[in-house]
């Protein structure tokens, strides 16, 4: 099947470094594409614009090129078809993006009785127009970011993800201030506004089986080595904002970053993938299966980054305490200074493998829980299941890193 549209905004795409456009999230059928273009004050002579990845799931590609931006279409597409739809400037798209899974899902799947945007119009509320949003903000008087506005202008947003903002960025204290100024929270409080809440579970019991376990194993001298306990306890809540936050899903707005060559290939496929393996699709968020397992791999590599880097702060900051007071304080039971690089890197590779194992896990069943139909009705039962779920992996976690600190020789 074939699709042409005459209304389809061609100065969307007027960047003349961009050249190339995933439509696989808006369309899940196998198509081909012919673009009709107006002259516009963007668009960019001589471009040819290719589309990938049309089939979204028999991953085939076709190509057209742009020959004239006269009203009257001259075009080539890469390949034929029997029939032609047309699509006018009203449908879902807004006039500036195709409609998602063409016209909501009627034409692609064989149909299971309810489309994507009609889902999404359900779950995520009716999606803004501009002249909507701009209705919206100033009767609540909120100025939006400009990325914020810059997708209402292009795309529209989702009255749900709207609605949040305009009340978290009102929120009394810090949070308010933190919304309005500080993306990387903003985003992903719209999308789960139980972040804060997994942030702050996770470092109270971090921190209190953390201060346990080394109440335990210093006994008397605890409060003589209370600065290596600090030092320690600091350097882990870093990494629990880190586990936490580098997984947590997240709304995205405004226009991806543009560059050529193979970093760019990279930069667009690594802002592509999903947040965490399980990360629920959601508006202009469509994840295959191959993205999902790429994430695996590509958190790891972040959370070993991330594990190193704080092995070598930490232990760093505890090997200089050590050393300082051994040189004021000589004593022939003093237990020999863990090895500062072998340390760092043990705590990279735990990070990698079992810390992204275990809370890629973890995502999975928060997601599960939270979209059953209990947790909906009662808000708690997720809450009281993250908290448990958190607590029996810091248990097992710290249990399994003094396993591979004994196997590797640092403990």
């Amino acid at each position: 099947m074939s699709v042409c549209s005459s209304a389809f905004n061609a100065a969307y795409f007027g960047d003349s470094a961009l050249n190339e456009i995933n439509l696989s999230r808006q369309w899940n059928m196998n198509s081909n594409f012919v673009l009709g273009c107006g002259i516009s004050e963007t668009s960019q002579p001589n471009n040819s614009l290719k589309i990938i990845n049309v089939g979204r799931f028999k991953g085939s590609r076709d190509t057209f090129l742009v020959k004239s931006y006269n009203p009257d279409l001259t075009s080539k597409t890469a390949s034929n078809s029997e029939d032609t739809t047309i699509l006018d400037d009203f449908g879902d798209g807004n006039g500036m993006l195709p409609p998602e899974n063409g016209n909501n899902g009627g034409g692609g799947g064989g149909g299971d009785g309810e489309g994507e945007g009609d889902y999404e119009e359900k779950e995520f509320g009716r999606l803004l127009k501009f002249e909507d949003v701009m209705k919206e903000t100033e009767k609540r008087g909120v100025t939006l970011p400009s990325d914020i506005l810059e997708a209402a202008k292009n795309t529209g947003i989702r009255e749900l993800l709207l609605m949040r903002y305009m009340d978290l960025q009102g929120s009394v204290g810090p949070l308010g201030f933190l919304m309005r100024h500080c993306p990387m929270l903003r985003d992903r409080m719209l999308a789960d506004p139980a972040f804060l809440f997994k942030v702050g579970t996770e470092i109270v019991i971090d921190s209190c089986c953390a201060t346990f376990a080394e109440y335990q194993k210093r006994g008397k001298d605890f409060w003589n080595e209370f600065e290596l306990y600090m030092a320690d306890l600091l350097v882990g809540i870093v990494v629990d904002i880190a586990l936490v936050g580098m997984l947590a899903p997240y709304a995205r707005f405004g226009k991806k970053t543009v560059s050529r060559g193979a970093l760019g290939r990279f930069q667009h496929a690594c802002q592509d993938l999903p947040s965490s393996v399980f990360e629920a699709e959601r508006p202009g968020c469509r994840f295959s299966v191959k993205q999902r397992i790429g994430t695996y791999f590509y958190k790891g590599v972040l959370y070993g980054a991330v594990g190193f880097g704080c092995g070598i702060v930490g232990q760093g900051i505890a090997n200089l305490i050590m050393t300082a007071k051994r040189n004021m304080n000589k004593s022939d039971e003093d237990i020999p200074v863990p090895p500062l690089v072998k340390s760092a890197a043990l705590w990279g590779v735990f990070l990698a493998v079992s810390s992204n194992t275990r809370y890629q896990i973890i995502n999975g069943l928060e997601r599960i829980v939270e979209a059953s139909p209990m947790a909906k009705q009662a808000p708690p039962i997720a809450m009281a299941f993250t908290v448990g779920v958190r607590f029996a992996n810091n248990i097992y976690g710290g249990m399994q890193f003094v396993d591979w600190a004994k196997l590797s020789g640092v403990q």
